[in-house]
């Protein structure tokens, strides 16, 4: 259940060949078997195929993937062309809005955001369908940690944007020389209590440009260099 097939696969290499995850293995194996369960299951580390380990500039880390027909394909909130957009990307949208003034698109795919080095992970990378945080305790937050902590180990900076209590408690892994952002996560349900008005996305493009690198064009979800084509990305 891995060959990410960039630099992830040797950084997290001892995961890998970790007893907990051979653990974990088993028990998402036996989820797929036995229902439905999101996103597709050679999507589950797209996040990682997507944004290869040295080009990352900000990680956003949720809470789990949609649990909605159609909705979740290993992008944290992101979903395909032609799908309705999710309310918490709404919110996200709006808040942006807000924040920068950016009017945004009626598209959620956030491919732009993943081409300019915006990590898009879940805490949980699976979810069965219809039960939020169903796969929240097999073994997924020991993994997530443990990428979390290959951006915080490495010397350059980055803007980690962490959303929910599942994704907020990654906190003390971060190193001091990163940015952390963090607010309730932007679903409906808590979006009110500090997630409007966080500021993020101003927030973490004022880091990168004061160490010297280019801000995010949050306005850019869908990309202009490439397209998602079966696990990797090809120039177009």
């Amino acid at each position: 259940m891995h060959q990410i097939g960039n630099h992830w696969d040797e950084i997290l290499e001892k995961e890998f060949t970790a007893p907990y995850y051979a653990a974990l293995t088993e028990k998402v194996e036996e989820e797929y078997r036995k229902y439905t369960v999101f996103p597709p299951h050679d999507l589950i580390f797209r996040a990682l195929r997507m944004v290869d380990y040295d080009d990352v500039k900000v990680v956003i880390l949720g809470q789990d993937p949609y649990h909605g027909d159609g909705q979740a394909n290993g992008i944290a909130f992101a979903v395909n062309e032609g799908i309705p957009l999710p309310p918490s990307l709404v919110n996200i949208y709006k808040e942006i809005e807000n924040d920068i003034g950016v009017k945004m698109p009626r598209v959620g795919t956030l491919l732009g955001w993943e081409e300019q080095g915006v990590l898009l992970l879940n805490a949980t990378l699976t979810v069965r369908k219809a039960t939020p945080q169903s796969h929240s305790s097999l073994g997924w937050q020991q993994f997530t940690d443990a990428v979390t902590r290959a951006v915080s180990a490495r010397t350059k900076p980055a803007v980690f944007i962490l959303w929910g209590a599942g994704a907020g408690a990654k906190k003390s892994l971060i190193a001091d020389r990163h940015l952390v952002l963090t607010s309730p996560h932007p679903s409906p349900l808590s979006a009110s209590r500090g997630f409007f008005g966080c500021k993020h996305f101003s927030q973490a493009n004022e880091f990168l440009q004061q160490n010297g690198m280019t801000p995010i064009d949050w306005g850019n979800v869908e990309g202009g260099l490439a397209s998602y084509y079966g696990g990797t990305i090809r120039r177009v």
